[in-house]
């Protein structure tokens, strides 16, 4: 029996809120989804996931809600980290910090799935992670005991990094799947061994924007050099808001069979 599933690419803000809430139930209709997860790391005004945000996002069909290196962006949502356990952060963030980083959930078919959370090693300053190819293993051992059907949401600022964690892990988990960066990449493959994988999945939210960033406030931050998140475009036709994502199918022994881009436009023309 195979298992389908839908994964929302990062959320970023009202507009990505409302794509999912809108879109969200002709897709899992569409691809008679089993299952639907993804990125929550800027669901709360492009920086970071609120409790309530969290809450509304499951509510609307997200079974499992990643994060990245804002998961501790919002004191409401670390406070409540230890007992919701539909929200990830990532497996290799030091062992003091609350909260879980897999869940293995029971999909409509029956079937179990491991969704884990990793976070990329180069590129955040600011957080101290461990190496995320010398810690996987042991998580993806433990899962492996109940369900051969693991994915990973590897939330990582290089290609390359992306790219090397796509290769390390080929043939040993189902699928992994590149967030951060915002912008969908065109490589969706099957590696051998029968992984899934993309560099990067893309944004749900305006994608007339940088990151979701009002292109004003983006250039002058690079004209100025003064950092400005205070500005997430609203959703609206110009912005041109779209639910991005993913569709793969996997089959019993946890191989990928397919993997297929979505990129669903809020407003149709």
């Amino acid at each position: 029996m195979e298992t389908r599933l839908v994964y929302i690419s990062e959320i970023i803000g009202k507009a990505g809120i409302q794509c999912v809430k809108v879109l969200l139930p002709e897709l899992v209709e569409k691809y008679k989804c089993d299952f639907v997860f993804g990125c929550g790391d800027a669901a709360t005004n492009g920086t970071g996931l609120g409790k309530q945000h969290a809450g509304y996002l499951h509510k609307l069909g997200l079974s499992v809600i990643t994060g990245g290196d804002m998961s501790f962006f919002k004191k409401d949502m670390v406070d409540s980290l230890n007992t919701t356990s539909y929200v990830l952060r990532p497996m290799n963030f030091p062992k003091e910090s609350p909260g879980r980083s897999y869940k293995i959930c029971t999909v409509k078919n029956g079937k179990k799935l491991a969704v884990i959370s990793v976070l990329g090693y180069t590129g955040f300053s600011r957080i101290h992670a461990d190496n995320p190819f010398a810690a996987i293993m042991h998580i993806i051992d433990t899962v492996k005991k109940e369900t051969p059907l693991v994915v990973i949401d590897f939330h990582a600022a290089t290609t390359a990094e992306k790219k090397a964690f796509g290769f390390y892990l080929a043939g040993k988990v189902s699928a992994v799947i590149g967030s951060h960066g915002r912008v969908p990449t065109a490589d969706e493959t099957i590696l051998s061994g029968g992984t899934a994988f993309i560099t990067d999945a893309g944004k749900t939210g305006c994608q007339n924007s940088v990151g979701g960033t009002s292109p004003s406030v983006a250039v002058g931050e690079y004209l100025s050099g003064i950092p400005n998140w205070t500005k997430v475009e609203d959703p609206e036709p110009a912005t041109k808001p779209a639910l991005q994502g993913l569709f793969i199918v996997l089959d019993d022994k946890g191989k990928a069979v397919t993997i297929e881009r979505i990129n669903e436009p809020l407003y149709k023309e």
